[in-house]
């Protein structure tokens, strides 16, 4: 069966040209004219990938992605017309797994959407094959079939984004990760449309979820200059 994306922006152009190029690449896709409708079609339809525009009437993206993220760590790509730094970090911070600024090249968004859906199918690169528990320490450990960690007794909901960061460095102890490698490896192609805010967002979130001290973290440690491991 196709993947089903949804996309939920106030501007029917923008709609209308990413349904087409969905559609050539083979994806079934849904629209919502604004948050309140993308929430509608989500407990109707079954959605592997939503396209969230952020400044939307009645609910927008940055509240819609927080409703999602109640119940749901499907893909979410932000799409904004605001391009400063703050906008961005704001975007992922509430949950998104990426974000492109408008106005922007169809083909890019494309490219991120086979990004996120490949890593969702993905258990994680370079797994180690012969568990599929990691036990990071008496009081954390991942399962990498079901895609849950456990800290302290309890289970952490992550994005398919946190998640493969996290796995990445956690079947790699040890060793150190540029954020460029960090990118490469989750978002599984090459780092042409990053910038360097993307991985460093993502990795303030994993620590607010998993460390009991995010500015004094115990599993994922930063080396400065470098970039990221978990020893």
């Amino acid at each position: 069966m196709n993947n089903t994306i949804l996309v939920a922006d106030d501007d029917p152009e923008i709609r209308d040209v990413l349904h087409i190029y969905l559609r050539n690449e083979g994806y079934r896709v849904l629209e919502a004219e604004d948050g309140w409708k993308a929430l509608e079609l989500m407990k109707e339809e079954s959605v592997d990938l939503i396209i969230l525009d952020i400044m939307m009437p009645g609910l927008d993206g940055i509240k819609a992605c927080l409703k999602i993220r109640e119940d749901s760590n499907i893909p979410i790509i932000m799409l904004s017309a605001k391009g400063e730094a703050i906008d961005k970090i704001t975007g992922l911070s509430t949950g998104a797994d990426d974000y492109v600024t408008k106005p922007f090249n169809p083909l890019e968004l494309i490219a991120r959407v086979k990004a996120q859906l490949r890593r969702q199918n993905f258990a994680g690169p370079n797994a180690v094959a012969d568990s599929s528990i990691i036990h990071i320490d008496e009081e954390f450990s991942i399962n990498k079939e079901q895609h849950r960690i456990t800290v302290r007794g309890k289970d952490v909901p992550l994005t398919p984004t946190e998640f493969s960061i996290l796995l990445l460095l956690a079947t790699h102890r040890g060793q150190v990760f540029s954020i460029d490698k960090i990118y490469q490896s989750a978002w599984r192609e090459q780092s042409v449309f990053y910038s360097d805010n993307t991985v460093m967002v993502h990795i303030r979130n994993l620590r607010e979820k998993i460390e009991a001290n995010p500015r004094e973290p115990m599993y994922i440690k930063t080396v400065w200059g470098v970039g990221y491991k978990i020893d």
